[in-house]
């Protein structure tokens, strides 16, 4: 389980958690420009715009799971399990494999108007990347510091969607996370007036009452509600630490902690990472399940003409400073 998050402040941020019970081996990875990447459908393809993001490299393909380009376009995969569903090629489309789809758009938009204009023509094909590693079942988070979109292959076909509070997390489908925003309508960060009853005195035993009936639970949809609300009402200041510091905040909301969510063969979900990419300045931010130091890779320190990746494996291991 997954979720992502958009905020803006002077700069643009994008970032998400991941949540699962195991890495594959996750690295801070670059891919420069004019990079060739082999589409399955559509040929060879060498991305105009370099990206930076969290990858697990294969030979030498990046898979991202997100990532932002030079341009200031981030895009994150968040798993959609037993809704995503994709299909064969078909004629006049741009036949995209869901491995692919972040590659490509980084490497071909700048924007997120062109990244629509894109995905309109798209159809996310049944190919998967090898036998060792299946299609993946997901949808997708685009962003950019104009708005954000939604991204969602089902059985009905390709699905492009308005995402007004630049939130994701995995299940159900889009349109009902966003309706489910109706059922909390009345929270708020500022304490609530007495409606309860006329002439009865009901006193303020504590702050936050507001925010009663904010979801605390680590289900997709309570982790939709709970980081929406939390993103929309947060408040920082314009500096580069104060934004990006609130920005992990607010995932931080929703990360999940070793032993309270249980999966079969006594493994536990938990979050392997939280990342925040400043997208106007090419920054990629992140902490570890292990590790609450933050870490930071500047896609403009690289060769961004370069003709190979460039990969940093995850800082690991808990950083504590002591005072005395």
């Amino acid at each position: 389980m997954c979720t992502a998050a958009t905020y803006k402040t002077a700069d643009f941020y994008f970032g998400r958690n991941l949540d699962y019970e195991f890495s594959y081996g996750d690295e801070v990875t670059v891919t420069p420009r004019s990079y060739p990447f082999a589409l399955r459908c559509m040929g060879e393809f060498r991305t105009r715009y370099a990206m930076i993001g969290m990858a697990y490299v294969a030979g030498e393909y990046p898979l991202y799971y997100d990532a932002i380009n030079e341009k200031g376009l981030g895009v994150a995969g968040l798993n959609f399990v037993g809704n995503a569903v994709y299909h064969p090629a078909a004629d006049g489309k741009n036949n995209i494999t869901q491995f692919e789809l972040i590659p490509w758009l980084l490497g071909s938009c700048a924007t997120l108007a062109e990244a629509r204009a894109l995905l309109e023509k798209a159809n996310i094909v049944n190919i998967p990347f090898s036998d060792q590693l299946p299609l993946a079942q997901l949808h997708w988070l685009v962003a950019d510091k104009t708005g954000s979109i939604t991204v969602e292959s089902t059985a009905d076909g390709l699905h492009i969607y308005d995402n007004p509070v630049g939130v994701l997390t995995n299940n159900p489908p889009f349109p009902q996370q966003l309706f489910a925003l109706n059922n909390y309508r009345a929270l708020s960060p500022a304490t609530p007036a007495n409606t309860f009853a006329d002439g009865l005195d009901l006193p303020v035993y504590s702050r936050g009452l507001g925010g009663l009936g904010l979801p605390g639970d680590l289900s997709s949809q309570s982790r939709f509600v709970r980081v929406a609300f939390v993103k929309m009402n947060s408040k920082s200041g314009d500096s580069e630490t104060e934004s990006v510091g609130q920005f992990f905040h607010i995932l931080h909301a929703v990360e999940q902690q070793r032993g309270c969510c249980e999966l079969d063969g006594g493994k536990y979900e938990i979050t392997l990472y939280t990342s925040c990419c400043n997208a106007d300045k090419g920054i990629y931010y992140y902490t570890t399940y292990g590790n609450h130091q933050i870490t930071a890779v500047d896609m403009h320190r690289e060769d961004l003409d370069g003709t190979r990746l460039v990969r940093y494996p995850l800082v690991q291991g808990e950083k504590i400073a002591f005072q005395n």
